[in-house]
């Protein structure tokens, strides 16, 4: 079904395979974003000391756009630094799942702006306690 409706191969086994769905106990930052269609993201992160993305982990409550392009985006920023996880794009996250339904678009959106937003936020509580 999730093939006739217009996701690509990629999109379908990131959906299927959840490999970064729950949350992560010692967290360093956990931030939430509300999507305009009403999906919930919220993300969990893990930090090096060398401020090198150990970890991330997302729960959603949303759709198969929102999950997949959630778990694109995991394996596009994991082991990287902060700053370059920053630039992560939708377009990036596009090409990782390589086609899902236009409509879901905004998933993709969604997923890019939670990641944005638990990384600036990591980055304002570092800056905080310094």
């Amino acid at each position: 079904m999730l093939a006739e409706a217009g996701y690509a191969d990629p999109a379908i086994t990131y959906f299927l395979e959840k490999k970064y769905m729950g949350h992560i106990e010692d967290a360093d930052q956990v931030s939430e974003k509300v999507g305009s269609c009403g999906d919930i993201m919220k993300v969990y992160l893990k930090i090096n000391g060398d401020n090198t993305i150990q970890d991330v982990k997302y729960e959603i409550t949303g759709c198969a756009g929102a999950i997949s392009a959630a778990m694109a985006a995991v394996e596009l920023v994991k082991g990287k630094s902060v700053d370059t996880a920053l630039e992560l794009t939708d377009g990036d996250v596009f090409k990782a799942l390589q086609n899902i339904p236009e409509k879901k678009h905004h998933c993709i959106q969604l997923a890019v702006k939670t990641m944005h937003q638990g990384l600036n936020e990591y980055k304002e509580d570092a800056r905080a306690q310094a």
